[in-house]
């Protein structure tokens, strides 16, 4: 399912959990794994100074890629080595579709600190362009990411965009032989008092489990064991209420591209989810 995977560093402390599940995914799936780095020439301080600083970063880009290759070596997979010069987000986001990767797994923080949850950070902006998949993780403190997933949480709102997530997650769960849970949200309080009725909250919680029941129904003809759930509350926190209540291993959901009306801005259930997830989650862009 995953040829060959995309795996971005910047030297962050602490990314070894994001290693070590990179490793075991491309152990599961015989993939290769190219290690990048992206050596940040788009700083004005980098355009001031010149060609000298700009090797100084490549050099040490070098010895950040190597370190990781190694580190994977040392868990039984071999990867090449990349640096390219860029924007690192812009730079990530184009080498990997530009290079046919299948995947591009990332933590959720990187130099900067998931605890600031700042704007425009390059996790996020490369979830919110990438036309490929993308895998984003956090990096505990002292705990191992699960793998293989042996249940995997599929959110739904019944959109195309939803759907095109549903098909990669069920394909993700049928080659594991993982457990698919379905989830769909009725946030009841974001619709305002006026609107907020026992009608529109019926009519809301039937599009909810229509769309929940076409992607179990989708489970099943795979031959895949699915259950669905309903809820009434904000989705992302739903999202996390359900990983922890079903002892999920990964969460895969879709965003949207440059030209949806929906796409994933500040505050969406698909950053919220990134930021804030404890287990992986697999962002699948409609474009």
């Amino acid at each position: 399912m995953y040829d060959d995977v995309l795996l971005p560093v910047d030297g962050s402390e602490g990314a070894s959990a994001v290693l070590h599940h990179a490793a075991e995914l491309a152990q599961w799936a015989d993939a290769t794994v190219r290690v990048l780095h992206v050596a940040d020439t788009t700083r004005d301080s980098v355009t001031t100074v010149g060609r000298s600083v700009v090797d100084a970063l490549v050099r040490e880009g070098e010895a950040i890629v190597e370190d990781a290759a190694d580190t994977l070596g040392t868990l039984g997979v071999e990867a090449d080595t990349v640096v390219v010069q860029g924007g690192p987000a812009e730079t990530v986001v184009e080498y990997a579709a530009e290079e046919g990767f299948d995947l591009v797994v990332m933590p959720t923080h990187g130099r900067t600190g998931l605890a600031r949850h700042l704007l425009g950070s390059v996790t996020e902006k490369v979830v919110r362009l990438s036309e490929v998949p993308v895998l984003t993780a956090r990096m505990p403190d002292s705990e191992r990411l699960a793998f293989p997933y042996e249940r995997v949480l599929i959110p739904t709102d019944g959109s195309e965009r939803a759907a095109l997530a549903a098909e990669h997650g069920l394909a993700l769960a049928d080659a594991l032989d993982a457990t698919v849970h379905v989830i769909s949200a009725v946030d009841d309080y974001s619709l305002g008092i006026d609107v907020r009725s026992a009608t529109v909250s019926g009519e809301l919680e039937a599009a909810a489990q229509d769309a929940v029941d076409d992607v179990v129904g989708m489970a099943e003809e795979r031959g895949l064991d699915a259950v669905g759930h309903v809820v009434h509350d904000a989705p992302a926190d739903a999202i996390r209420e359900a990983v922890a209540e079903e002892d999920i291993h990964a969460v895969v959901m879709g965003t949207t591209g440059r030209r949806g009306v929906a796409r994933v801005l500040l505050g969406s259930v698909t950053e919220q989810t990134v930021r804030t997830s404890p287990v992986p989650v697999v962002t699948v862009r409609d474009d």
